[in-house]
């Protein structure tokens, strides 16, 4: 059932000659395939920036008890004035 046989190609050309005539097929086909166009060269450009990101190596990663609760660091900075 989830495969496309000639006969439902041939179904669904017919159909979309009724519903859209023969004058506007092309215009209809092109309106797709720049849809698809757009749609690929958006996927490529997030490809492109997701491989731009740099992702720190687990050594730079601080240690949990290294870093500080926004409490801690309120503390530190009202000794040090």
């Amino acid at each position: 059932m989830g495969e496309f046989s000639l006969t439902h190609l041939l179904v669904l050309a017919i159909i979309l000659l009724v519903f859209f005539g023969p004058s506007r097929l092309p215009q209809l086909g092109k309106s797709i395939g720049k849809a698809f166009r757009g749609f690929k060269s958006g996927l490529s450009e997030i490809d492109a920036e997701a491989k731009d990101v740099v992702t720190p190596a687990p050594e730079q990663l601080k240690k949990p008890d290294e870093t500080k609760t926004f409490h801690q660091a309120e503390k530190d900075s009202k000794k040090t004035e």
